[in-house]
């Protein structure tokens, strides 16, 4: 009997080694998959948070500004945590939002308000000034000029608006380049956060019914606002997906409607043949 429940102690020790050795390789192996350059850095999602509209920066013209004045409480912002001398990521970021929205029929300045805000303060306006004309260009819009923005600031105040929003960053010595990961945020326009995007391509589709969604039904035609009914925003897949129900219920209530009126302009029809 003693060597019985030796044995079976024996065993659930061997099993709790095993469970703990597990655990520590795959601890260790996850560690080992971050790359020690990427480790500190990406984004903690702060949806339906706002950010602080009161802080300070300067404009593309060295004008001082605050956030608030990109902010009118109805149109939605596109909003970017970049620097203009990212030799890399952050003009993908930029070329990728003009490649999406500029296959919209929403426009920006009418319809939305485009803010960029560089992370290193030691850019300066001039260097803003030059960014901003150059996207100025590809976006190729009349009123593109009202609404485009790019930021300069201090450290405190950067810091401040990437805590607010969860982007995480720092400098790499070695690269001499900011390391930060892709990534930009459709606020509303009170400066809720609405919408996280990740990568370098961002699907018209998704942009498109993310600013209507942040615009609350107040840009859009009546077809977007259609639209924006039918999509639903999936949190696990960070993208927006087709209700198949409320589809059919748009579908059922427009074959009413038509149903309707078909029946309403026969009626009209006969009654006038009968007076005739």
């Amino acid at each position: 009997m003693t060597r019985f429940f030796a044995y079976i102690w024996g065993r659930k020790l061997i099993l709790a080694a095993s469970v703990c050795t597990g655990l520590l390789i795959s601890s260790v192996t996850f560690a080992e998959k971050v790359p020690l350059e990427l480790q500190g850095i990406g984004v903690d999602e702060h949806l339906g948070s706002n950010i602080d509209l009161n802080l300070k920066f300067k404009d593309e013209n060295n004008q001082p500004v605050t956030l608030k004045k990109y902010f009118n409480g109805v149109k939605p912002v596109l909003f970017f945590l970049v620097y203009y001398d990212c030799p890399n990521l952050c003009t993908f970021v930029l070329n990728a939002t003009i490649d999406s929205i500029k296959n919209m029929n929403l426009t920006a300045g009418k319809d939305f308000e485009v803010v960029a805000v560089s992370i290193d303060p030691r850019e300066k306006p001039d260097t803003a000034k030059a960014k901003l004309q150059a996207y100025l260009k590809a976006y190729d819009r009349p009123s593109g000029n009202l609404g485009w923005h790019f930021l300069v600031g201090e450290q405190e105040q950067i810091t401040q608006v990437s805590n607010q929003i969860g982007f995480k960053y720092r400098w790499d010595k070695e690269q001499n380049q900011f390391a930060h990961t892709s990534a930009i945020f459709v606020l509303t326009g009170e400066g809720r956060i609405s919408r996280y995007f990740y990568g370098i391509t961002y699907p018209t589709q998704d942009m498109k019914v993310a600013l209507l969604e942040a615009g609350r039904g107040h840009i859009g035609t009546i077809v977007d606002k259609i639209l924006l009914f039918c999509y639903h925003y999936d949190g696990s897949t960070k993208k927006y997906v087709l209700l198949a129900t409320r589809l059919m219920t748009l579908g059922g209530t427009l074959t009413v409607f038509c149903l309707g009126a078909f029946f309403t302009l026969a009626w009209r029809k006969e009654r006038a043949l009968s007076h005739g």
